[in-house]
């Protein structure tokens, strides 16, 4: 398909208090905050970007943190368990880390023939650390917490878990180009695009599983990645001639998006690469200041005086 889609661009979910958020992502994880905007749907409240040194596409985590969010519960049709890769010989460092965090961990085990560390943030997120030996020659952060020959590098993929298997399956494979990977169990893989970029997508098919609902602790949405504007109004007219419900194209300042839902419920997003997160910082300042979008530029002041101050973890913090 000469349309491709290059694999995963962001995961976006939903956290509870925003400084415990930051103190986790960039703290313990070594993730640089490459921006501090907000919701745009909600501007009294933030939005945050996790990601590698500028934020590269396939590395961006992000979240809307909403203090004393109820926590939501996961299970079907939802994007359950967000997956980063780190080199094989960091395992051993990860799991000292996290387990001196005070952080519950299961693993190592073999799943695909890969080492997997599964863990959960303090609002339950669901998150993997899986080896890799592919991602050693990705680029790693130089100026976070974490040594860079054990920084996370990107995404390796994420889990969609669904009630039913067949209709979620078509759409990844037949009509959304994914390869088939294998599967496990009740447990079906897909890789979408190639080399560096490519992501790994599970679907874990649950018939008896219950419905999640949204809340702290469970993800939003996935975004794919695209190349451009022409590609992502390919797959909108695409998407639309197979009678999904697919939105306008949106401008979110640092990408273009637009939105459906997979058969299962799962929200999808086709988000293009460019223009990238330093139209509006350099990459010395990424993440420093709070960016807003020229339509919310005159409530500068009332949302600064709503939104709570937050402190950034240095590079010496936790190492």
């Amino acid at each position: 398909m000469s349309e491709q889609i290059l694999g995963i661009h962001h995961v976006t979910a939903i956290a509870s208090d925003p400084q415990r958020n930051v103190d986790f992502y960039a703290g313990v994880l070594g993730l640089r905050l490459v921006k501090r905007t907000v919701n745009f749907d909600d501007p009294g409240t933030y939005h945050f970007y996790y990601g590698d040194e500028t934020g590269t596409p396939g590395t961006i985590l992000t979240f809307f943190p909403w203090p004393g969010a109820a926590r939501g519960r996961h299970g079907t049709g939802q994007l359950t368990t967000t997956s980063f890769a780190i080199r094989p010989d960091s395992m051993g460092f990860w799991v000292d880390r996290l387990r001196s965090q005070g952080l519950a961990v299961e693993g190592p085990s073999t799943r695909f023939s890969e080492e997997v560390l599964e863990f959960e943030d303090h609002d339950g997120l669901r998150l993997e650390l899986v080896a890799d030996a592919a991602v050693a020659s990705r680029a790693a952060w130089e100026g976070g917490p974490v040594d860079p020959e054990h920084a996370l590098r990107g995404f390796h993929g994420v889990t969609l878990s669904e009630e039913g298997y067949e209709s979620t399956a078509e759409l990844l494979h037949k009509q959304m180009g994914f390869q088939v990977a294998g599967s496990h169990g009740s447990r079906f893989r897909y890789v979408a695009g190639e080399g560096e970029s490519k992501a790994h997508v599970d679907v874990l098919c649950l018939p008896a599983g219950r419905e999640g609902t949204l809340g702290a602790g469970t993800v939003h949405h996935v975004a794919w990645r695209v190349a451009d504007d022409r590609t992502q109004l390919h797959w909108r007219t695409r998407l639309a001639d197979l009678d999904y419900n697919v939105t306008p194209v949106m401008d979110r300042q640092y990408f273009h998006s637009i939105y459906y839902r997979e058969p299962g419920g799962v929200i999808f997003e086709i988000a293009t690469d460019p223009p990238g997160f330093m139209i509006d910082e350099s990459r010395e300042s990424l993440g420093t200041g709070l960016k807003l979008p020229p339509w919310l530029e005159s409530r500068r002041e009332v949302i600064e005086d709503i939104l709570p101050p937050i402190e950034v973890p240095t590079a010496g913090a936790a190492k």
